[in-house]
């Protein structure tokens, strides 16, 4: 089977951690160990990955650096964390598959340039700030700011991703038995100039997870694995009795009450390739990514064969925990 594998930022940095190189290489250490089994179980495998935190503090370093007259881009900046973020993961992968080719691929994702999104910046990036901090960087910086929980954040458009420009070398690279690395945190985000076919990089950021369902869309992928630190979806989220989910169809799974900055989207991309390929999707634990493909765990999405909506199957409460 040719999988793609979308790692959660938890991958690499769990909430609270400080983002410091040895954290990162320890959670890359546990990762690669789960998508190895994928390979010596015989499946291509392309990765992409997040990097919230990581481009959160390049943009942090480079709104401070006195050596700049103006801060990085993000798009620039998303193209450093692809590298960073692809090396550690190409280390770890190839000393856990000797004799198998590793490649990291830095990935620009094209979206529309009349996307809604670059109207209504939603998407937050870097630390909190005080109101004097924020209305500060509006005024000097032209940001947009959103309040997250007590204090603010800045916001940046998150465009839908309509097309992804490294496809046909992935290709090249899994036909020669190359485990790849692609498409992380959402890609470097372009828009294509009509007249020259020039790419040319946007201030926005792409969502990592509807970026992973369109790259395995375009691959002809048999599956497309989201990889979290729950071990299902939940019904029932924000209740008291919450319910671990084993299967659902994709119009089930959009109707479920899902946080929209963490479950939500993942949600999304797994209902959007499940409808557009009829093909499996599911998300689960990262540690157990072989066990989620074969159906052991984690929660799978489908399209029912006869075209209709079947029950939820749950889990009997207390076989699974958060």
């Amino acid at each position: 089977m040719r999988i793609v594998a979308a790692l959660g930022g938890n991958a690499l940095l769990q909430r609270g951690e400080r983002p410091d190189a040895a954290v990162q290489l320890h959670h890359v250490h546990q990762a690669a160990r789960s998508l190895a089994e994928l390979v010596e179980a015989g499946h291509e495998l392309v990765i992409t990955h997040g990097n919230g935190p990581q481009v959160g503090l390049l943009a942090a370093e480079s709104e401070a650096d006195p050596a700049l007259t103006a801060p990085y881009p993000l798009d620039v900046l998303g193209a450093q964390t692809q590298g960073m973020i692809g090396t550690l993961l190409a280390r770890e992968l190839t000393g856990r598959l000797p004799g198998r080719a590793v490649a990291a691929v830095v990935t620009h994702t094209e979206v529309a340039p009349h996307d809604p999104a670059f109207q209504q910046p939603s998407k937050f990036i870097g630390g909190q700030l005080t109101e004097a901090q924020a209305k500060t960087m509006e005024t000097e910086r032209g940001w947009t700011t959103a309040r997250d929980g007590d204090r603010q954040r800045r916001t940046v458009p998150s465009p839908r991703p309509v097309a992804i420009s490294e496809v046909p070398a992935v290709r090249s690279l899994l036909a020669t038995g190359t485990v790849v690395i692609a498409g992380g945190g959402g890609g470097v985000p372009v828009i294509r100039d009509t007249d020259t076919g020039l790419l040319h990089g946007v201030e926005a950021v792409v969502d990592k997870d509807l970026t992973a369902a369109l790259l395995a869309e375009q691959l002809d992928a048999d599956a497309l694995l989201i990889l979290t630190d729950v071990t299902h979806v939940f019904t029932g989220f924000a209740t008291s009795r919450p319910r671990p989910l084993l299967t659902a169809t994709p119009v089930q799974l959009r109707a479920l009450d899902l946080p929209e900055g963490s479950m939500r989207p993942k949600a999304e991309a797994a209902a959007s390739f499940a409808e557009r390929t009829g093909r499996l999707a599911a998300i689960g634990p990262l540690d157990n990514a072989l066990g989620i493909l074969l159906g052991t765990t984690g929660t799978t999405v489908r399209v029912p064969a006869d075209g209709r909506a079947a029950h939820h199957d749950l889990l009997p409460l207390g076989k699974e925990s958060w």
